[in-house]
């Protein structure tokens, strides 16, 4: 899908769209210095970047507006999800150890006036966020994952991941680690992969 495309798939306003095309033309920039994102991705950046992260969007519910993204890397999703929440009373914490990343993340959240914190530590080493919602894309094992999202979720809180064609598998080794409640979605993006919904986490 080109631009058009997904942005008709996202239906979101103009000033929306604005906001998506600044931050796609700020990435560009920076992917030549620091390397965000393989080069190979950026011809299909706006389906394999914007579209996969903003997908997960439509999973949290209404109240969710604290939300914690861990591993943000070039912003995806943090930085999608508070373009598309940037009307809202939406607040995304972006946990980025990599200091040139993290200068990326506060520079686009500045230029575009997102309402976004950025935490320069390290996932396991940071204050917890006692978050509505944490989310991760392409950042370790769901094994891993869920003792990161013990650490910074609220009591009630939910974890979102996308996770690609082993996921199953994933799922299977977590489950001798942690507990925890599952539901998953098929990826808008790619037939192999899904978004994994998880709740109650709990160490077994």
């Amino acid at each position: 899908m080109d631009r058009g495309e997904v942005l008709r798939a996202l239906n979101v306003s103009r000033e929306t769209e604005e906001r998506l095309d600044e931050y796609h033309r700020l990435f560009l920039k920076w992917n030549k210095a620091i390397n965000l994102v393989s080069s190979k991705t950026i011809p299909e950046f706006w389906t394999r970047h914007i579209l996969d992260s903003a997908q997960i969007w439509d999973l949290r519910a209404e109240d969710q507006t604290k939300w914690a993204d861990l591993g943000s890397g070039g912003g995806l999703p943090g930085l999608i999800l508070a373009i598309l929440g940037y009307e809202s009373n939406f607040h995304v914490t972006m946990v980025e150890s990599d200091k040139r990343k993290s200068a990326f993340l506060m520079t686009v959240s500045a230029e575009l006036g997102l309402k976004t914190s950025v935490v320069a530590h390290r996932i396991e080493m940071a204050e917890p966020q006692n978050a509505d919602v944490v989310s991760a894309r392409a950042l370790a094992p769901l094994n891993d994952l869920l003792g990161f999202s013990k650490r910074h979720l609220s009591d009630e809180g939910t974890a979102i991941f996308l996770k690609g064609r082993n996921w199953q598998q994933e799922v299977d080794d977590a489950r001798e680690n942690w507990a925890f409640s599952l539901e998953t979605f098929q990826s808008k993006t790619d037939q192999d992969a899904v978004l994994l919904r998880i709740n109650r986490i709990e160490r077994v």
